[in-house]
Protein backbone atom coordinates (compact mmCIF):
# COMPACT_ATOMS: atom_id res chain seq x y z
CA UNK A 1 0.00 0.00 0.00
CA UNK A 2 1.30 3.42 -0.75
CA UNK A 3 2.28 5.83 1.90
CA UNK A 4 -0.46 8.31 2.40
CA UNK A 5 0.68 11.81 1.40
CA UNK A 6 1.20 14.45 4.45
CA UNK A 7 -1.24 16.79 4.22
CA UNK A 8 -1.06 20.29 3.68
CA UNK A 9 -0.53 22.97 6.59
CA UNK A 10 -0.09 26.90 6.90
CA UNK A 11 3.11 27.73 7.97
CA UNK A 12 1.41 28.63 11.20
CA UNK A 13 0.66 24.75 11.59
CA UNK A 14 4.15 23.92 10.86
CA UNK A 15 5.59 26.21 13.49
CA UNK A 16 3.47 25.34 15.99
CA UNK A 17 3.84 21.27 14.79
CA UNK A 18 8.20 21.84 15.15
CA UNK A 19 7.47 23.48 18.64
CA UNK A 20 5.39 21.17 19.85
CA UNK A 21 8.44 18.36 18.84
CA UNK A 22 10.66 20.89 20.63
CA UNK A 23 8.64 21.04 24.19
CA UNK A 24 8.45 17.00 23.81
CA UNK A 25 11.85 16.52 23.44
CA UNK A 26 12.79 19.16 26.09
CA UNK A 27 10.77 16.60 28.20
CA UNK A 28 12.89 13.51 27.01
CA UNK A 29 15.98 15.54 27.45
CA UNK A 30 14.94 16.23 30.52
CA UNK A 31 14.73 12.39 31.75
CA UNK A 32 17.76 11.87 30.12
CA UNK A 33 18.95 14.35 32.47
CA UNK A 34 17.84 12.63 35.14
CA UNK A 35 20.14 9.61 34.64
CA UNK A 36 22.98 12.16 35.22
CA UNK A 37 26.55 10.31 34.20
CA UNK A 38 25.23 6.90 34.78
CA UNK A 39 25.15 5.45 31.42
CA UNK A 40 28.92 6.61 30.42
CA UNK A 41 29.84 5.40 33.99
CA UNK A 42 28.67 2.03 32.97
CA UNK A 43 29.78 1.87 29.72
CA UNK A 44 33.29 2.97 31.38
CA UNK A 45 33.04 0.36 34.09
CA UNK A 46 31.89 -2.82 31.66
CA UNK A 47 34.81 -1.62 29.71
CA UNK A 48 37.54 -1.80 32.58
CA UNK A 49 36.37 -4.99 33.61
CA UNK A 50 36.59 -6.27 29.66
CA UNK A 51 40.20 -4.98 29.94
CA UNK A 52 40.94 -6.59 33.48
CA UNK A 53 39.47 -9.92 32.50
CA UNK A 54 41.74 -10.20 29.72
CA UNK A 55 44.78 -8.75 31.18
CA UNK A 56 44.13 -11.65 34.53
CA UNK A 57 43.76 -14.47 31.52
CA UNK A 58 46.89 -13.07 30.04
CA UNK A 59 49.06 -12.99 33.75
CA UNK A 60 47.30 -16.50 34.12
CA UNK A 61 48.27 -18.22 30.89
CA UNK A 62 51.25 -16.82 31.19
CA UNK A 63 51.73 -18.54 34.95
CA UNK A 64 50.84 -21.86 33.72
CA UNK A 65 53.28 -21.66 30.99
CA UNK A 66 56.23 -21.01 33.74
CA UNK A 67 54.81 -23.71 35.50
CA UNK A 68 54.98 -25.94 32.66
CA UNK A 69 58.56 -25.12 32.53
CA UNK A 70 59.15 -25.93 36.10
CA UNK A 71 57.77 -29.42 35.17
CA UNK A 72 60.21 -29.65 32.23
CA UNK A 73 63.02 -28.89 33.76
CA UNK A 74 62.44 -31.30 36.92
CA UNK A 75 62.14 -34.10 34.37
CA UNK A 76 65.29 -32.81 33.19
CA UNK A 77 67.12 -33.35 36.52
CA UNK A 78 65.27 -36.83 37.22
CA UNK A 79 66.87 -37.95 34.21
CA UNK A 80 69.94 -36.59 34.44
CA UNK A 81 70.16 -38.04 38.19
CA UNK A 82 69.40 -41.36 36.62
CA UNK A 83 72.11 -40.80 34.34
CA UNK A 84 74.47 -40.26 37.30
CA UNK A 85 73.41 -43.01 38.68
CA UNK A 86 74.18 -45.38 36.01
CA UNK A 87 77.27 -43.97 35.13
CA UNK A 88 78.76 -44.04 38.47
CA UNK A 89 77.75 -47.93 38.70
CA UNK A 90 79.47 -48.48 35.29
CA UNK A 91 82.64 -46.61 37.06
CA UNK A 92 82.73 -49.41 39.18
CA UNK A 93 83.02 -52.23 36.33
CA UNK A 94 85.87 -49.87 34.04
CA UNK A 95 88.54 -51.66 32.27
CA UNK A 96 90.62 -49.09 32.49
CA UNK A 97 91.39 -45.20 33.37
CA UNK A 98 89.84 -44.04 30.37
CA UNK A 99 86.45 -45.33 30.73
CA UNK A 100 86.24 -44.01 34.06
CA UNK A 101 86.86 -40.63 32.83
CA UNK A 102 84.80 -40.55 30.44
CA UNK A 103 82.26 -41.57 32.25
CA UNK A 104 83.33 -38.80 34.90
CA UNK A 105 82.86 -36.52 31.96
CA UNK A 106 79.48 -37.18 31.50
CA UNK A 107 78.71 -37.28 35.84
CA UNK A 108 79.95 -33.87 35.66
CA UNK A 109 78.06 -33.00 32.61
CA UNK A 110 75.04 -34.06 34.12
CA UNK A 111 75.70 -32.05 37.04
CA UNK A 112 75.81 -28.89 35.70
CA UNK A 113 72.78 -29.77 33.62
CA UNK A 114 71.19 -30.38 36.88
CA UNK A 115 72.63 -27.01 38.29
CA UNK A 116 71.36 -25.10 35.18
CA UNK A 117 67.72 -26.62 35.58
CA UNK A 118 67.53 -25.69 39.04
CA UNK A 119 68.92 -22.39 38.40
CA UNK A 120 66.31 -21.48 35.86
CA UNK A 121 63.46 -23.39 38.56
CA UNK A 122 64.57 -20.74 40.84
CA UNK A 123 64.02 -17.78 37.73
CA UNK A 124 60.73 -19.32 36.63
CA UNK A 125 59.53 -18.96 40.26
CA UNK A 126 60.49 -15.62 41.17
CA UNK A 127 58.70 -14.86 37.93
CA UNK A 128 55.99 -16.73 38.66
CA UNK A 129 56.13 -15.04 42.45
CA UNK A 130 55.37 -11.51 40.65
CA UNK A 131 52.75 -12.59 38.03
CA UNK A 132 50.71 -14.13 41.36
CA UNK A 133 51.22 -10.94 43.04
CA UNK A 134 49.55 -9.05 40.02
CA UNK A 135 47.35 -11.31 39.57
CA UNK A 136 46.35 -11.08 42.98
CA UNK A 137 45.56 -7.17 42.53
CA UNK A 138 43.96 -7.37 39.62
CA UNK A 139 41.43 -10.16 40.70
CA UNK A 140 40.83 -7.15 43.98
CA UNK A 141 40.63 -4.79 41.28
CA UNK A 142 38.22 -6.66 39.13
CA UNK A 143 35.93 -7.80 42.57
CA UNK A 144 35.76 -3.80 43.24
CA UNK A 145 34.80 -2.89 39.76
CA UNK A 146 32.43 -5.64 39.47
CA UNK A 147 30.81 -4.40 42.64
CA UNK A 148 30.81 -0.95 41.82
CA UNK A 149 29.40 -1.63 37.87
CA UNK A 150 26.53 -3.28 40.23
CA UNK A 151 25.46 -0.68 42.12
CA UNK A 152 25.75 1.86 39.11
CA UNK A 153 23.46 -0.54 37.04
CA UNK A 154 20.98 -1.37 40.04
CA UNK A 155 21.05 3.19 40.03
CA UNK A 156 20.26 3.27 36.25
CA UNK A 157 18.00 0.39 35.83
CA UNK A 158 15.81 2.16 38.89
CA UNK A 159 15.74 5.13 36.92
CA UNK A 160 14.45 3.65 33.23
CA UNK A 161 12.13 1.74 35.37
CA UNK A 162 10.57 5.06 36.97
CA UNK A 163 11.21 6.54 33.70
CA UNK A 164 10.48 4.07 30.92
CA UNK A 165 6.36 4.32 31.03
CA UNK A 166 6.47 8.22 30.49
CA UNK A 167 9.43 8.28 27.88
CA UNK A 168 7.92 5.66 25.51
CA UNK A 169 4.47 7.88 26.01
CA UNK A 170 6.75 10.96 24.83
CA UNK A 171 8.32 9.19 21.99
CA UNK A 172 5.13 8.03 20.66
CA UNK A 173 4.41 11.91 20.45
CA UNK A 174 7.18 12.64 18.69
CA UNK A 175 6.19 9.91 15.84
CA UNK A 176 2.71 11.28 16.06
CA UNK A 177 3.91 14.84 15.14
CA UNK A 178 7.02 14.08 12.30
CA UNK A 179 4.13 11.90 10.36
CA UNK A 180 2.33 15.08 10.06
CA UNK A 181 5.30 17.42 9.63
CA UNK A 182 7.12 17.24 5.96
CA UNK A 183 10.36 15.27 6.02
CA UNK A 184 12.48 18.50 4.64
CA UNK A 185 11.08 19.90 8.21
CA UNK A 186 11.74 16.89 10.17
CA UNK A 187 15.40 16.94 8.93
CA UNK A 188 15.97 20.46 9.22
CA UNK A 189 14.78 20.43 12.67
CA UNK A 190 16.77 16.96 13.68
CA UNK A 191 20.14 18.85 11.73
CA UNK A 192 19.28 22.08 13.81
CA UNK A 193 18.52 20.22 17.34
CA UNK A 194 21.85 17.84 16.89
CA UNK A 195 23.99 20.87 16.09
CA UNK A 196 23.02 22.34 19.66
CA UNK A 197 24.55 22.05 23.10
CA UNK A 198 21.35 22.30 24.42
CA UNK A 199 19.15 20.47 21.96
CA UNK A 200 17.03 22.96 21.19
CA UNK A 201 16.15 23.63 17.63
CA UNK A 202 13.13 25.90 18.00
CA UNK A 203 13.29 28.91 20.08
CA UNK A 204 10.98 31.96 21.05
CA UNK A 205 11.65 35.49 21.20
CA UNK A 206 11.97 36.83 25.08
CA UNK A 207 12.16 40.89 25.51
CA UNK A 208 13.14 41.43 21.64
CA UNK A 209 16.07 38.77 21.55
CA UNK A 210 16.46 34.78 20.90
CA UNK A 211 15.34 32.96 24.22
CA UNK A 212 17.86 32.04 26.00
CA UNK A 213 20.97 33.99 24.76
CA UNK A 214 21.62 38.26 24.49
CA UNK A 215 21.41 38.18 20.34
CA UNK A 216 18.39 40.57 19.40
CA UNK A 217 16.12 40.55 16.50
CA UNK A 218 15.72 43.56 14.67
CA UNK A 219 11.44 44.86 15.09
CA UNK A 220 10.77 44.34 11.44
CA UNK A 221 12.21 40.44 12.05
CA UNK A 222 10.28 40.51 15.11
CA UNK A 223 7.12 41.51 13.51
CA UNK A 224 7.53 38.99 10.68
CA UNK A 225 7.71 36.09 13.05
CA UNK A 226 4.61 37.12 14.96
CA UNK A 227 2.77 37.43 11.12
CA UNK A 228 3.77 33.79 11.12
CA UNK A 229 3.97 33.64 7.48
CA UNK A 230 7.54 32.24 6.98
CA UNK A 231 9.55 30.16 8.67
CA UNK A 232 12.52 32.18 9.98
CA UNK A 233 16.02 30.80 11.46
CA UNK A 234 18.16 33.12 13.54
CA UNK A 235 21.45 34.19 11.62
CA UNK A 236 23.50 33.83 15.06
CA UNK A 237 22.53 30.25 15.59
CA UNK A 238 20.58 29.04 12.76
CA UNK A 239 17.41 27.90 15.14
CA UNK A 240 13.89 28.52 13.94
CA UNK A 241 12.05 31.59 15.60
CA UNK A 242 8.26 31.22 16.92
CA UNK A 243 6.94 34.30 18.46
CA UNK A 244 6.36 34.58 22.53
CA UNK A 245 1.70 34.13 21.82
CA UNK A 246 2.50 30.87 20.06
CA UNK A 247 5.29 29.34 22.26
CA UNK A 248 2.79 30.01 24.99
CA UNK A 249 0.26 28.76 23.55
CA UNK A 250 1.60 25.22 22.79
CA UNK A 251 3.34 25.23 26.08
CA UNK A 252 0.27 25.57 27.97
CA UNK A 253 -1.17 22.44 25.26
CA UNK A 254 1.43 20.05 25.61
CA UNK A 255 1.55 20.78 29.26
CA UNK A 256 -1.99 19.66 29.64
CA UNK A 257 -0.61 16.40 27.26
CA UNK A 258 2.05 15.80 29.85
CA UNK A 259 -0.19 15.73 32.86
CA UNK A 260 -2.87 13.21 31.51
Amino acid sequence: MAKQSKKEMTVEEKLRKLYDLQLIHSRIDKIHSLRGELPLEVEDLEDEISGLTKRIERVQSEIDELEGEITTKKNVIKDAELLIKRYEEQQNNVRNNREYDALSKEVEFQKLEIELAEKRIKEFQARIDTKKEALDEANTKLEERTNHLNHKKSELDNILKETEKEEKALQKMVDEVEEEIEDRLVNAYYRIRNNSKNGLAVVTIERGAIGGSFFTIPPQQQLEIGMRKKIMTSEHCGRILVDPNLAAEEEERIASLFDK
